[in-house]
């Protein structure tokens, strides 16, 4: 349980390290880039989970969750 919080956490204040949207909060990204990433295959890792889990939060209109432990944390 403690993971899962900490893994919330951490991707609620993870910048993306590379690319166009470099050091833009994932959950800030772009529904589109998050979606082609998605099509593309995400990246191996911790980066691939967290942008599946903002992928699964955007599809089902909940990333606000995110920012709400942002605030929080």
């Amino acid at each position: 349980m403690l993971q899962d919080k900490q893994f919330l956490i951490g991707v609620a204040n993870m910048k993306m390290p590379y690319g166009k949207y470099k050091g833009r909060l994932l959950v800030d990204l772009p529904e589109h880039y998050i979606v082609w990433y998605r099509n593309k295959g995400f990246p191996k890792g911790k980066l691939g989970l967290q942008l599946g889990l903002v992928y699964e939060l955007q599809l089902n209109g909940l990333e606000d969750i995110l920012r709400e432990i942002r605030k929080n944390h």
